[in-house]
């Protein structure tokens, strides 16, 4: 019998992401903004709406191709207020255009993807717990990004958000022991 965490047990949708990404290393700078964008949009949301909406979301915004994001005019954002596939809620989607525009206008030298797996030294940080409610929902380091995502101009970033979003990129690995994808069973 498969053993996952707790919270991505009972939706295939929910299982599949557990099981295919959830804290596995991440370096693809278009997969990182779309994780990105998916944290912002589950502000205030459960992670099965999202991903019930991601197909609808990738499609929107052009499988997320950062400088076709980066691109979308005040009139694309009303056109996608229209679209009940997603979850429209204006400052999400401004974020995600702003956030588009933000990675695409990075300093020279560098890149998104390396300057956020410097702050983990280039290797996950893995939290050993024991069941999903030792999990915390943000910690130091997730609050130290946040702000210097928010210096960069990043939009829709705060420390809780920014801490899923390590962990869905897998710059944290919060697999709980006993979980088949923890890294003490692989």
């Amino acid at each position: 019998m498969v053993k996952r965490c707790e919270w991505a047990t009972g939706s295939p949708v929910m299982e599949r992401y557990h099981d295919e990404e959830w804290c596995r290393p991440q370096h693809d700078l278009q997969k990182l903004f779309e994780m990105l964008c998916l944290e912002t949009y589950q502000a205030g949301l459960s992670w099965q709406t999202v991903l019930n909406k991601r197909a609808a979301f990738r499609q929107d915004f052009y499988d997320y191709d950062i400088a076709k994001v980066a691109a979308m005019t005040p009139a694309d954002i009303d056109r996608l207020l229209t679209d009940p596939e997603i979850i429209r809620n204006r400052r999400k989607l401004e974020a995600t255009v702003n956030n588009a525009q933000v990675i695409l206008n990075w300093p020279a030298g560098s890149d998104f993807a390396t300057w956020l797996w410097a702050f983990v030294g280039g290797q996950p940080i893995r939290h050993a717990v024991q069941s999903d409610a030792q999990v915390p929902a943000t910690t130091d380091l997730a609050q130290h990004i946040s702000r210097e995502m928010k210096k960069r101009g990043f939009k829709f970033v705060g420390p809780t958000t920014v801490y899923s979003f390590l962990q869905g990129a897998g710059l944290v690995n919060d697999h709980v022991i006993g979980c088949d994808w923890a890294p003490e069973n692989k």
